[in-house]
């Protein structure tokens, strides 16, 4: 009888409890919720993200950017090119190329860059013909060449200085060619890494070819050369095993943020896939340690990086489903498109005044020197120019003109990416076969 009392007692109390959690949860799921907006989207776009059901697309709209349009997208803008005074090309007859400009540095009162300089007794044969060059007949526009440096007053006028990092002597690496540098400042030393040929481009199976770096206590030199593979490549299977292209370092968090390029699945350069890869040291000379998330980037062409608020924000030039896009990654790894952009810089190498400070407020950049390859269209006079390129990627300037969109190219632009013959011949098969089976019905 006690045991009767004692269980119906204590099924009241659960039924009690059901009731008012019940009770708590109708409450909850019936109050509504704060400044909710139903009915039709409003006629003014909202510069905040409305509370009201929203499409996928304007979830992505209000989530992905930093803004709504593309005037409020501080990771948005248009790109303006000047050309450069101090550079002579020998008339554009392909014997002199300057490529692939490192980052902008600010030092002794002037602006500094390194770069890519060929200068050869002939125009390079190209990478398919790479079995017919030799030691002075180049087979890429980028074999055959030495890193040199300028300095200028106002980044539009440039005093070539020479060769700051020339080929080694044999064995070394980079007897072949020394190019596609870029800059780093660390405890008042700085260190160009670079790619370092020890066989012409294309002879060996690519454009493979190790990271060698070279180190001096002023940005005049002299140079030094580690004569060591800084960051090797994969292993046999692994995406990068071929190459590591394009070193690109930042400081963040005490260390050196070194972002690469790969080509990888085909050794056909029509073929080939290319993203960005990242490893990190402690230490300017390694050794370096390979992010296990590689590649953190699935697009882009040459390495253009650069310091914003938090996180990083990236180039991804020409290449893979989400080129022509700036990307953005608050954790410095893990990339998510931020804009989408015209006429993007190749190979930019931008001016980046907290590039290595360690900051965890990057400020952005607004002008930098980029390249422009076969500037007349005649591959037979291959070489590759140096320009400046500005832009409002700045949280510290406002300029609504960097911001516009809607440019419209010449008709002259379009007609020549017109046609080629055998796709004009394609289409006047199919035209011709729907004639003939329309006689025949």
């Amino acid at each position: 009888m006690k045991i009767n009392f004692e269980l119906k007692h204590f099924t009241l109390i659960l039924l009690a409890i059901s009731f008012i959690v019940s009770c708590s949860e109708a409450k909850k799921d019936t109050k509504p919720e704060t400044n909710r907006v139903e009915g039709a989207f409003p006629y003014m776009l909202p510069e905040t993200k409305p509370n009201r059901p929203l499409s996928a697309a304007l979830e992505r709209n209000y989530d992905a950017y930093m803004g709504p349009r593309q005037e409020t997208n501080e990771l948005f803008t248009q790109f303006k090119y000047s050309k450069l005074k101090g550079f002579d090309y020998n008339d554009g007859d392909g014997t002199i190329t300057r490529r692939d400009p490192s980052k902008v540095v600010f030092a002794n009162g002037k602006y500094y860059i390194w770069y890519t300089h060929r200068e050869t007794p002939t125009a390079p044969l190209g990478i398919p013909n790479a079995h017919l060059s030799n030691d002075t007949i180049p087979s890429a526009d980028w074999d055959l060449a030495d890193i040199f440096y300028a300095t200028s007053e106002d980044g539009f006028t440039w005093e070539e200085q020479g060769v700051a990092v020339p080929r080694a002597e044999k064995p070394n690496l980079g007897h072949r060619s020394v190019t596609t540098t870029d800059i780093l400042v660390w405890e008042g030393k700085y260190y160009l890494y670079y790619q370092a040929f020890s066989v012409a481009p294309g002879k060996n199976g690519g454009d493979n070819c190790p990271v060698a770096v070279s180190y001096a206590d002023s940005p005049d030199g002299p140079w030094t050369p580690y004569n060591k593979d800084v960051i090797p490549n994969g292993a046999p299977g692994e995406w990068d095993q071929y190459s590591i292209h394009d070193p690109y370092p930042i400081v963040h968090e005490g260390k050196v943020y070194l972002y690469y390029k790969s080509d990888f699945a085909k050794s056909d350069t029509t073929k080939l896939v290319r993203m960005h890869g990242l490893a990190i040291a402690d230490n300017p000379l390694g050794p370096f340690e390979k992010h296990p998330l590689n590649p953190i980037m699935n697009s882009g062409h040459e390495t253009t990086l650069f310091p914003f608020k938090e996180g990083v924000a990236a180039f991804a030039i020409r290449d893979g489903n989400e080129m022509n896009t700036i990307q953005y990654a608050k954790d410095w790894v893990n990339f998510e498109v931020a804009a989408n952009v015209e006429l993007m810089p190749d190979a930019a190498g931008p001016f980046i005044p907290d590039a290595f400070t360690n900051t965890k407020d990057g400020r952005g950049i607004t002008w930098g020197i980029s390249h422009f390859t076969v500037p007349h269209g005649n591959w037979k006079k291959n070489h590759a120019v140096l320009l400046r390129f500005d832009c409002d990627l700045s949280l510290d300037v406002e300029d609504p003109k960097m911001k516009r969109h809607h440019n419209t190219p010449k008709i002259e632009t379009l007609y020549r990416h017109g046609l080629s013959k055998g796709q004009r011949e394609r289409i006047d098969k199919a035209n011709k076969e729907l004639k003939d089976n329309t006689k025949k019905n």
